[in-house]
């Protein structure tokens, strides 16, 4: 059963997605929070498997309230999607660096929510390949490269295909371009992910546009 929190400030909104959760099998709303202070301590307390988080809330901002759950090494295993009311929210890049498993704007399909539940949980990230190259248009481009923690210990191989993840290339298309298996390249990117302290997908991209590899 995966164990999702609700934390936004507006009260349709909560409303409105926990409605939506319940209906799915294999899922089970386990809370909701209208202000971060609140947000914080439920995460803390229960450690869902996944939070959909606002970016914007009262007495504590959705950037914070991940930065501490990132932080905390109960919380490990917590997923946090970020929620924003516009598809390029000029906060979207500095949640991902921080440890968010992506982001969806607030009307997104109700498929689409659905689905992240199960991706998120599931260890992966919610970044689609356009969402990916939008980020990487909006935010890399004022983004100063920076050095990121053992970047030498990356194979030639794990570096290329990091520079096709971060271009917004699933899988798929990454194998179809190197002409190697899909497995050959989740191998490649798992490893990747590990020699750099990665979460998730979402926060490989990210290193890759600080250290300057796309």
């Amino acid at each position: 059963m995966i164990r999702v929190v609700v934390a936004d400030d507006q009260p349709l909104v909560r409303m409105g997605l926990r409605t939506l959760i319940e209906t799915e099998d294999g899922v089970q709303f386990a809370g909701e929070a209208a202000d971060g202070r609140e947000a914080l301590s439920l995460i803390q307390s229960i450690k869902p498997e996944v939070v959909f988080l606002d970016i914007r809330m009262p007495l504590m901002d959705g950037l914070e309230v991940l930065r501490r759950v990132s932080a905390d090494p109960a919380c490990a295993e917590v997923r946090i999607v970020m929620l924003t009311t516009f598809d390029l929210d000029e906060y979207v890049f500095e949640a991902l660096r921080t440890g968010a498993s992506g982001f969806l704007v607030k009307d997104s399909d109700p498929t689409d929510l659905l689905r992240a539940v199960h991706v998120v949980a599931d260890g992966g990230s919610l970044l689609s390949p356009s969402v990916t190259r939008r980020v990487i248009d909006r935010f890399a481009s004022g983004a100063s490269a920076r050095p990121v923690p053992h970047l030498d210990k990356l194979t030639e191989r794990e570096r290329e295909i990091m520079r096709h993840v971060a271009s917004g290339a699933s899988n798929d298309e990454i194998a179809a371009t190197l002409v190697i298996s899909p497995a050959t390249v989740r191998t490649h990117v798992s490893r990747a992910m590990v020699k750099l302290g990665a979460r998730d997908r979402a926060q490989l991209v990210v290193f890759a546009v600080q250290s300057g590899l796309t």
